[in-house]
């Protein structure tokens, strides 16, 4: 597998960028996650949500897996609407 599987060729620079650091991680199944998320939904994420997605982008692999998978509890600045909506989707995703 390579990743996305959609063009980018329609978006502006930001989400085009954002679409692709989520496939472009570090750890491959967070690649999987957020990849997979960012396919499905970054065009109709809104200004204030691609804050929040570009944040959690910044944090470190290791720690995004074990919130995802509740290993150890999300960090308030990170435990938002967004977040719970990527772990939703990752858990209805049998893919990953």
């Amino acid at each position: 597998m390579t990743g996305t599987t959609r063009t980018s060729a329609h978006m502006d620079p930001r989400r085009r960028r954002i679409l692709f650091r989520a496939w472009h991680r570090g750890i491959r199944e967070m690649d999987l996650i957020l990849g997979h998320f960012a396919d499905q939904n970054i065009d109709r994420l809104s200004l204030d949500e691609l804050d929040t997605f570009e944040s959690l982008l910044a944090v470190d692999d290791r720690d995004l897996i074990q919130w995802v998978t509740g290993e150890i509890d999300v960090p308030q600045e990170h435990n938002t609407p967004l977040f719970a909506q990527i772990r939703a989707y990752r858990q209805g995703d049998a893919a990953c």
